[in-house]
């Protein structure tokens, strides 16, 4: 984007957030709100699709249809018939869904012999204009900006309100350790909550809140600036304060100190980070009984919910996806840690078996469906490189009660990279593992591999294992070139490789690299 289309983009979030923060809701307005658009959920995408597919010739959902020979009449007679997910579902058999490279443009989509070259921005809602953008975990590839729209945040505010009300957490005094600028967790947060009236006390950066970065710096004042609005408009958003991943033990005290005053408090953040703090905690003797914490960004593992609840606090999750939003918040009555609602009245989700490149395996995965006319980017039937347990369940709390039946749990990224709550698509590594490494070093892609495991914390480590027969005389060189390449990679890739130099993440080990009982030498292996 230009300088202009900068200005003209933040002149239109000063314009639009006095609307979007002076009358906030209520628990019975978001109520209405839900249980609306799950009611008309197929009445929603329907509408969707005649105006942002149908009605828009440049879409290459478009030609995904024509090419299976369906027209928005037969697209309608499907629905009313067989209902919105069977329908989905025969779609994907007939070829109308994106791969997830396809979707990130780094492939062209091929169907029936035809091909059709996409870039992300091709998939932007055509009828909304933005008014911020934060980065997805890609660090190489065409577009990696995501559009943000107030009126989007606006029924995710209401879902976050409701969720928040199942698990007894509503009003509580809150705390965010979520990054700033380009990672959008922070100013989404806020925004929703000054939507709702809830706003939290604190809000913690685990990155930098100003950097010399001269790219990082502009997404800082970005920051900056939305914050400054809101305070102009009488919102009493809390500035970014820098909490480094080592200094965990300072939110703690936070935590420790609100509990004390106020009887509970909740804390969102990611699961990794939601670990380091209690960790810390347990470490300096603090207690953190009282404490909820709402965890996203990555799998809740057995051993990071261990580690969360031995320092007394308790969690839910929350799944999201970083073009459609949020996608699933933590049951309040769940089968295990893992377990979320699907929010119905915003998606659609279908699942497909694939096998999964570089792992050696077939997993069910998940194709995802967007029903808000609100959605910056709109997605059908589009691979999220997740896969998991999709299920239909009663399990009687408020949002089962609410309509949102379809549970998802045990979710797991096939290719992305989530350590410490950052995304780096895993394609993206591989290159580094298979191109610049051995340019540096010698060897050859053989002899580097990414090992995924959980230490005795259960915090995830990243173990770059090279065959001893590769002459690396100083170890610390190796990391030094991984951290120059994500740098180079783009805004969130060098964020991934920051948050790893910063969390002590990223280590080497010499030894073979491991192969598979098929005799396949996988470059990314999670344990």
């Amino acid at each position: 984007m230009t300088v202009i289309d900068d200005l003209k983009m933040f002149a239109r979030f000063a314009t639009r957030i006095r609307r979007f923060v002076r009358r906030p809701l209520d628990l019975e307005q978001a109520q209405r709100l839900i249980q609306e658009r799950i009611a008309k959920r197929e009445q929603n995408f329907l509408r969707l699709m005649e105006l942002a597919v149908f009605g828009h010739p440049p879409s290459p959902y478009l030609q995904l249809y024509r090419w299976a020979d369906c027209g928005l009449e037969d697209l309608r007679k499907m629905v009313q018939e067989r209902g919105l997910d069977a329908s989905l579902q025969a779609l994907r058999e007939a070829g109308v869904y994106l791969t997830f490279e396809e979707f990130k443009g780094r492939v062209p989509i091929q169907r029936h012999g035809k091909e059709l070259r996409v870039g992300p921005a091709d998939f932007f809602n055509p009828y909304l204009r933005s008014v911020y953008e934060s980065e997805t975990g890609g660090s190489t590839g065409a577009g990696t900006r995501i559009p943000h729209d107030l009126d989007h945040l606006g029924m995710q505010a209401a879902q976050q309100m409701l969720t928040q009300e199942a698990h007894g957490v509503l009003g509580l005094p809150t705390a965010i350790w979520c990054g700033v600028l380009p990672d959008g967790a922070g100013v989404n947060y806020v925004l929703r909550a000054a939507h709702t009236g809830h706003l939290p006390r604190a809000w913690f950066s685990h990155m930098p809140v100003l950097e010399a970065n001269t790219e990082f710096l502009k997404q800082r004042l970005a920051t900056l600036f939305i914050v400054a609005a809101c305070k102009l408009n009488g919102i009493a958003v809390p500035w970014p304060r820098t909490l480094s991943l080592d200094r965990a033990v300072h939110l703690a005290r936070w935590v420790d100190s609100t509990v004390r005053q106020h009887g509970a408090c909740l804390v969102n953040t990611t699961v990794s980070r939601g670990l380091r703090l209690s960790v810390a905690a347990r470490e300096a003797g603090i207690d953190l009984t009282g404490a909820t914490f709402r965890v996203s960004g990555e799998p809740v593992t057995a051993a990071k919910a261990r580690g969360i609840e031995s320092s007394g606090a308790r969690f839910y999750s929350s799944y999201a996806q970083s073009e459609a939003g949020r996608l699933g918040e933590g049951c309040a009555r769940p089968t295990d840690s893992t377990d979320v609602h699907l929010l119905e009245g915003f998606c659609a989700m279908v699942q497909c078996r694939r096998e999964v490149p570089g792992w050696d395996r077939v997993v069910p995965a998940f194709y995802l469906t967007t029903l808000l006319p609100e959605a910056p980017i709109l997605m059908l039937n589009t691979e999220l490189d997740d896969y998991g347990v999709l299920e239909k369940r009663e399990c009687g709390c408020l949002l089962g009660e609410l309509g949102m039946k379809t549970h998802l749990r045990g979710i797991h990224s096939f290719s992305k990279l989530t350590g410490e709550g950052v995304t780096l698509v895993g394609s993206d590594m591989v290159r580094i593992l298979e191109e610049v490494l051995p340019a540096h070093f010698g060897g050859s892609p053989l002899d580097y591999q990414l090992q995924e495991e959980e230490d005795a914390d259960g915090l995830t480590r990243l173990t770059l294992v090279i065959d001893p027969r590769v002459p690396i005389p100083d170890e610390g060189q190796v990391l030094a070139v991984v951290m120059k390449a994500l740098d180079q990679g783009g805004p969130m890739s060098a964020v991934a490789g920051m948050t790893w130099k910063l969390a002590g993440s990223l280590r080497v080990r010499r030894a073979a690299p491991v192969w598979t009982a098929r005799g396949k030498l996988m470059t990314l292996r999670s344990a």
